[in-house]
């Protein structure tokens, strides 16, 4: 019967007594299946069958904290050759409740003479499975030994296959990478800082307008990047845990292939998506998950008995957490957890080839690679990309470097045909500062036509009027602008200053 359990049902020798005549198995993939403790052993009277039960309990209550589980049920079955003298049937009728935590039930069935149909009937309602079993008169010691060696050395086969699957490969790579990062940080941090955007646009941060420029290499390089310490600390803890997990199940090799790929495709995700500068390996590290999850798909009993749970909580709490949170790069992450799982899918586990499913994955990632590449190059009217040039000139702007955000928006303006009035205005404001006052008004204007309450374009035509001498047009787009937002003090100031210039020269 053990060696059935183990063979036909999948558990395992979780406690094997000295004696060899008490046995404990487990089934972890299966949550609702029962723990197993078989004893081997006379029962005479009904009392000492009961200390046992209670005892069972005990011992289950202990293996239920062990293993983490929230309510445990173990299935207790006694083989012997007569039940007890006594009257015993009532102590079988219900399941015992272990009295301090409620939480672990023992159930318990007797084989004996007399009692075996009950019993198998009684072990295959709570198995959910047809168990049964004919019995020789007699059995000679050497075939009762043979059997339990065959058990034994079925269970540490399974253990030691399921180890040869977890554990092909020293972690040697996710160290690399930590050591990469960091160093890539220290570099930031004294070159202009971590948290400064500049300084992450100048080495390697996405920025979709460069991209589009032709800076492919964005696409890559953002992942050994991270702006400030925490962004740093919480990346380098997630790689730790999740890619020494992964680096031992996939090997080395594979390993490199799968970061990699996952973080390239986080940010393809990003660069079809979202405008913003990006920087950070948790597109990589989210293909850890989705290398994890087809590992799950592939084993899902031994992804269920080891890591399975733990797993599918942290990626939950991780995707709940970047949803919620402002100032996360969600697309990035579901682009690395979905770049993650096909990496592992065109890899898949050394020693263990599946070329057709390999060679699908491989033309899955091929196809979806390459059209998102081909749609994103070519999409160069989308909101996503006017956004990121925008924001990009801005940058520029900040560091007072107009010539550059000057060729990043003119550049756009000639590869779309309908920029908005935020390409205009922020074009118009830097044509300004380069004294190419007749393009500003043109632009400022088209901004005007596109949403004629944008105040921040009458205050700078008025500041180009006013430079012009034209106090009469300055006057009337300051007022605009003062009318359509009176709380901005830069504006009331420019109306005075324009009405005292005004009238200076009318008493000149």
């Amino acid at each position: 019967m053990a060696y059935s359990f183990i063979s036909d049902q999948g558990y395992r020798v979780i406690q094997l007594f000295e004696n060899q005549k008490e046995l404990w198995l487990e089934k972890l993939e299966n949550k609702k299946a029962p723990i197993i403790r078989m004893l081997l052993h006379d029962l005479n009277w009904s009392n000492a069958m009961q200390r046992d039960i209670e005892y069972t309990a005990s011992n289950g209550e202990r293996v239920r904290k062990q293993i983490g589980k929230s309510e445990l049920n173990v299935m207790n079955i006694y083989v012997s050759q007569f039940p007890p003298v006594d009257e015993y049937e009532y102590r079988l009728a219900k399941p015992f409740v272990f009295p301090q935590e409620n939480k672990t039930t023992v159930t318990s069935i007797i084989l004996a003479n007399g009692k075996l149909e009950s019993g198998f009937r009684n072990i295959s309602e709570n198995l959910g499975s047809d168990i049964h079993f004919e019995f020789q008169d007699d059995y000679s010691e050497q075939e009762v030994e043979e059997l339990k060696k065959s058990a034994l050395n079925l269970n540490v086969k399974k253990i030691k296959a399921e180890q040869a699957i977890l554990f092909n490969g020293k972690p040697l790579l996710t160290y690399v990478f930590i050591v990469i990062q960091l160093a890539v940080f220290l570099w930031m941090e004294i070159h202009g800082g971590s948290t400064n955007t500049s300084t992450l646009i100048k080495y390697g941060a996405k920025v979709n307008a460069l991209i589009y420029q032709g800076e492919w290499w964005r696409l890559i390089t953002p992942i050994f990047l991270h702006s400030g310490f925490l962004h740093l600390v919480m990346n380098t803890l997630a790689l730790y845990f999740l890619g020494l997990t992964v680096e031992r199940i996939f090997g080395n090799i594979r390993f490199l292939f799968i970061y990699l790929f996952a973080g390239v495709t986080g940010f393809i995700s990003s660069f079809l998506f979202s405008p913003i500068v990006s920087v950070g390996a948790s597109g990589a590290i989210y293909g850890c998950f989705g290398a994890l999850l087809y590992f799950g798909t592939i084993y899902p009993k031994l992804f269920s008995r080891s890591i399975g749970l733990n797993l599918i909580v942290v990626l939950g709490i991780n995707l709940v957490f970047s949803f919620t949170s402002s100032g996360i790069d969600n697309y990035g992450h579901l682009g690395g957890l979905a770049g993650g799982f096909l990496a592992a899918g065109m890899m898949h586990f050394p020693k263990n080839k599946k070329w057709l499913l390999q060679l699908f994955f491989f033309f899955l990632s091929v196809t979806i690679v390459g059209g998102s590449l081909v749609y994103g190059y070519h999409s160069t009217s989308s909101t996503v990309y006017e956004d990121s040039v925008v924001m990009l000139a801005q940058e520029y702007v900040n560091k007072g470097n107009y010539k550059d955000a000057y060729k990043v928006l003119k550049d756009f303006e000639q590869k779309t045909s309908n920029p908005t009035e935020k390409t205009y205005l922020i074009l118009g404001f830097v044509e300004y500062k380069q004294n190419l006052l007749s393009d500003a008004k043109t632009h400022l204007h088209k901004a005007i036509e596109y949403d004629s309450k944008l105040s921040t374009a009458y205050y700078y035509l008025a500041i180009i009027n006013f430079n012009e001498n034209n106090f009469k047009q300055a006057k009337q787009n300051a007022e605009k602008a003062v009318k359509l937002n009176p709380s901005d003090q830069d504006f009331s100031k420019l109306l005075n200053y324009i009405n005292q210039a005004q009238s200076t020269g009318k008493e000149g």
